[in-house]
């Protein structure tokens, strides 16, 4: 008689922008628990966690990720007048000049990224093809990157239709699936947590200031003596924060995870690309903080 077929874990990694930082902690600390998945998918940043990981490139992802600085991160912003405010072209150059774009097939470990279709809202599965370029479509956050033109298609945000994709990671045959979810603590924070995000020292911050400059001062700087009421951009982040966290709860609640992981990143900007050492570490902590549904794993694995 053969011997039972080991259950294929799965990584479903979740949307949040620079919160998905705290995924490459979570890896880590999975990784120090003697779990390392068998297949990884992701919605948004967690697709480009992801792909790092399924690439076999995350130590120098990692490295990567550390070094950078808010000058780094405002480099990366080039301005568009349509479709959204960053082009995300330089972003993407970077990561085809410094990291290898095999396509999805023949990465170390299978992958697949979360887009959205914005003509009638159909969540998009990228399994195969660029990984760039399913990263690319799956990070496209509606009024933030432009979307992306592919296979005929007008892809955006994936975080839109399934910001925690444990059905996706099922689909590729994963029997036990555990799951990040960046936005359990959220709700409300946004506004009221730490400066804003448009205040200089706060990578759209620096941003409006360039901005400001290469148009001369047609965008109008804050005055001190006007009411402190939430800035186009607070506004338009904090109210994709509410969707998501909405539709990850609705979602996980028909599809559960085995495992869930919920790192507490209100403190850290979307944007904030900057922080990742903070992200992290407290990926890190959330690991160690599930070591009680963890040991659920035990069971499946033994």
């Amino acid at each position: 008689m053969s011997a039972p077929r080991r259950p294929r874990v799965g990584l479903a990694l979740g949307s949040g922008s620079a919160r998905g930082w705290a995924h490459v902690g979570v890896i880590r600390a999975l990784e120090q628990a003697g779990i390392r998945p068998d297949l990884v998918c992701g919605t948004s940043i967690g697709a480009l966690v992801g792909a790092a990981y399924a690439a076999g490139e995350f130590d120098r992802f990692e490295q990567w990720l550390l070094g950078m600085r808010m000058k780094d991160v405002v480099g990366f912003m080039d301005v568009s007048l349509s479709g959204g405010m960053l082009k995300g072209g330089r972003v993407m150059e970077f990561f085809r000049r410094n990291f290898v774009d095999r396509p999805i097939e023949q990465l170390a470990m299978p992958f697949a990224a979360v887009a959205t279709a914005l003509h009638n809202g159909t969540e998009v599965w990228l399994r195969e093809g660029s990984t760039v370029n399913a990263v690319r479509a799956s990070i496209a956050l509606p009024g933030l990157f432009t979307p992306v033109l592919l296979d005929g298609r007008t892809l955006v945000d994936g975080g839109l239709v399934n910001p925690v994709p444990v059905s996706l990671a099922r689909a590729m045959g994963a029997d036990v699936v555990i799951a990040v979810d960046l936005g359990s603590d959220i709700l409300g924070r946004h506004l009221t947590a730490g400066p804003r995000v448009t205040e200089l020292g706060s990578p759209i911050g620096e941003w409006v200031r360039k901005l400001q400059e290469n148009l001369g001062g047609l965008i109008p700087e804050h005055s001190p003596d006007e009411p402190r009421l939430p800035s186009m951009h607070d506004v338009l982040f904090s109210s994709i924060e509410i969707m998501q966290v909405r539709i990850a709860r609705s979602r996980m609640a028909g599809e559960p995870p085995d495992v869930l992981v919920s790192p507490r990143l209100a403190h850290i900007h979307l944007l904030d690309f900057h922080r990742a050492k903070e992200a992290i570490e407290e990926g890190k902590r959330a690991v160690e903080a599930s070591q009680h549904n963890l040991s659920v794993l035990d069971d499946h694995l033994s």
